[in-house]
């Protein structure tokens, strides 16, 4: 074990406690919403994370493509959980767990736990390939979303004063990998730029030679959705000039030309990999504790060979008969588990038998812009156009964190809809290529 001078490295500065001390690595959906559980349960409760702000993923993309500012989907982490009794932040890198002696090792110190908590959701998947997509860009973070959207947005006033054809055709083309939920918004929010708004902007460029390519390399759309919304996807973005290629494969990307699987070429500067995603896993883990890039649970979320080690979220992997490959990687599905641990922290404190986890699925959806939507709503039923459009818009104004991120959102979804305008298309933060690769998270 720890000596007192290890586990509290003066970094840190946690006090010493006679309740529990549960460790949260994470503050996304999961991590949140059990924190805001555990207020009040005669536990210490210490949250980790590299950021001190919880970021609304699913509207990540409505910040690249200059629909809403970063502040109205962020949310800083101690304002979120300021009254709650015993709770500490701190804002560091865990780099990794020792299960054997109860602690976890930061960037700023060491920690004991008496119960740890994996919630570190996922990141971007570029399925072994990353050093093929390093000019990629991911849409994972806020800092990644207001990258990609200089980079667009330096590429118009580039295309305004080239005098090269080419030249100006890589800047104007957009590519867009993956035809899952964030893939199919990607390329609706682009055609409605090109539609709406850029011609406005920038008189002096012909958007008629904008193209949008989404790529997909399965068969159809949305996959994890029903047949009829992968179709109406499909319909809705190529009324919207998107070029939708199905059962294609992208080899590489050099920040010029897109290779693709069938040895054609589309020349842009720009690649945003909506492919997939991995969990997110800390080193120290055994082996067979790893599943696929997630980690293995039981029924209760508690990590397969440890007894005080949980794991929530997109991160775990838990097999049941309804899902034998792991729940999906939603937040729903992160919100509910980490409300249930909660309460199983506190039965197991108690000495009491914990619950096992059942996934509520309340449905998906995707946006493809104005009126266009899909939703797959239980007992089988689907939506399409305004009605679905309607519901996405209800559903995620609830799950925004903040009542002032609510309205922010509402207002801006608002003027948008009545305007036809996007009011941040702001270079406030250049972006440089040189500096890093865009991809690494």
């Amino acid at each position: 074990m720890l000596t007192q001078a290890q586990s509290e490295h003066t970094s840190i500065q946690i006090p010493n406690t006679s309740e529990p001390r549960v460790v949260i690595i994470g503050g996304g959906f999961a991590g949140i919403q059990l924190a805001k559980k555990l207020y009040r349960k005669r536990m210490q409760v210490v949250m980790f994370d590299r950021h001190n702000y919880h970021t609304f993923q699913p509207l990540l993309y409505q910040v690249a493509t200059a629909g809403l500012e970063p502040d109205s989907i962020a949310g800083p982490l101690r304002k979120l959980l300021e009254k709650g009794r015993g709770f500490y932040f701190r804002m560091a890198k865990v780099t990794g767990i020792h299960p054997e002696q109860n602690y976890i090792s930061t960037e700023i110190g060491n920690l004991e736990y008496d119960y740890l908590v994996l919630a570190t959701g996922s990141k971007t998947n570029y399925f072994g390939h990353e050093e093929k997509f390093t000019k990629a860009f991911p849409l994972k973070q806020v800092p990644q979303a207001l990258d990609l959207r200089s980079h667009i947005l330096q590429n118009f006033e580039k295309a305004t004063i080239t005098a090269s054809p080419t030249e100006r055709q890589r800047l104007l083309n957009m590519v867009i990998v993956g035809g899952g939920p964030t893939g199919v918004e990607v390329a609706g929010a682009l055609g409605e730029l090109k539609k709406h708004v850029l011609p406005k902007d920038y008189p002096d460029v012909d958007f008629s030679q904008m193209n949008i390519t989404l790529i997909e390399g399965l068969p159809r759309l949305l996959n994890g959705m029903s047949t009829k919304s992968g179709q109406k996807s499909l319909a809705y973005l190529q009324k919207l000039g998107v070029e939708v290629k199905l059962s294609t494969m992208v080899n590489s990307f050099d920040g010029k030309t897109v290779q693709l699987g069938d040895d054609t070429t589309i020349i842009s500067s720009t690649l945003i990999w909506a492919a997939g995603v991995r969990g997110n896993v800390i080193p120290g883990l055994k082996a067979e504790a790893v599943e696929r890039s997630r980690v293995r649970v039981d029924r209760m979320n508690r990590v397969e060979g440890y007894e005080n080690i949980f794991a929530i979220g997109d991160l775990a992997h838990m097999e049941t008969e309804d899902y034998p490959k792991g729940h999906p990687m939603l937040a729903p599905v992160a919100i509910q588990q980490g409300r249930l641990l909660a309460a199983n922290l506190e039965r197991l404190k108690n000495g009491q038998e914990m619950k096992p986890f059942k996934y509520l699925d309340k449905g998906s959806m995707a946006t493809i812009g104005r009126n266009k939507a899909v939703a797959d709503l239980p007992g089988g039923l689907n939506l399409g156009g305004f009605m679905a459009w309607l519901t996405w818009m209800f559903v995620h104004l609830i799950y925004i964190i903040g009542f002032r991120n609510k309205i922010v959102v509402f207002s801006n979804w608002a003027w948008n809809y009545f305007t036809y305008d996007r009011g941040t298309r702001l270079i406030i933060r250049p972006f440089i290529p040189s500096e890093k690769p865009t991809n690494k998270e």
